[in-house]
């Protein structure tokens, strides 16, 4: 039989390290994301069918562009930003709304897991999804015959931003609200940014709203990414500005209004 010489025991009950439990946290959201199939549905089918319809077929006319080549370069960077949201936003509000109405996220708050651990795993996860996004949204857009310009280091920092808005945005809206709710709620949110957001039209198609719509973070990514992959321009101004404006605001607002049920 084992015997231990008193005092030569020392357990030390607590919380585990700070980057152990975001590392932990962050693996088991990865996991629940990708075997939820609707998400996978939301988050990757759906932007690769719109992208392969948008570029095939010429429903949507797009100004000087009369080749699939043409309609590829404006489609692709439209259709990645509908894609970081997605995963980002849509996805991700839905996934907290319902976690709240079944009580997961009232017994992760029992334990010690700070609120800012779970936020900053939820919108990790999310960014290893968008990897997987990119790559298949890029390789098929580069069949459909699409010339991706400027610099990969402006594409990162716009969809690290978006990244960060989005995630900000769903974690407001899934942490403040019912699970139907939020279900209603997000896929109302998602078609009206779909449509008003630059994915489909350029926003010089809404005249005088122009402006104004350039504002919202979808407008503010697809435009973004546009002028870098379509136009070859550096990392531009106003649409980082804007995307770190909402990034900032968001996730201030998630982590101070965010409810555990």
């Amino acid at each position: 039989m084992t015997t231990w010489t008193p005092g030569s025991l020392a357990p030390s009950p607590g919380a585990a390290p700070v980057p152990a439990m975001l590392r932990a946290q962050t693996l088991a959201e990865l996991k629940l994301v990708l075997r939820n199939s609707e998400q996978v549905l939301l988050s990757l089918v759906i932007p690769l069918g719109l992208l392969v319809l948008l570029v095939t077929v010429p429903f949507i006319a797009v100004d000087g562009v009369d080749s699939r080549a043409g309609r590829a370069d404006f489609f692709v960077p439209g259709v990645l930003a509908l894609a970081v949201m997605s995963t980002a936003f849509t996805g991700q509000a839905i996934g907290v709304g319902f976690e709240r109405q079944y009580g997961v996220l009232k017994r992760l708050g029992a334990t010690p897991l700070p609120r800012s651990v779970l936020l900053g795993a939820k919108t990790l996860a999310v960014l290893a999804v968008e990897v997987l996004q990119v790559v298949a949204i890029s390789l098929v857009g580069l069949a459909l015959g699409w010339d991706p310009q400027g610099s990969v280091p402006a594409v990162l920092v716009l969809v690290v931003l978006g990244t960060t808005a989005f995630s900000g945005l769903g974690l407001l809206l899934g942490g403040t609200l019912s699970g139907l709710t939020t279900l209603a709620a997000a896929n109302l949110v998602w078609f009206v940014l779909l449509v008003l957001g630059g994915v489909l039209f350029p926003l010089s198609a809404f005249g005088g709203a122009q402006d104004v719509l350039a504002l919202l973070p979808t407008a503010a990514l697809s435009t973004g990414l546009r002028d870098v992959l379509q136009d070859g321009a550096g990392l531009p101004l106003r649409e980082t500005a804007a995307l770190a404006v909402w990034a900032v605001g968001s996730l201030a607002a998630a982590s101070r209004l965010f409810r555990w049920e």
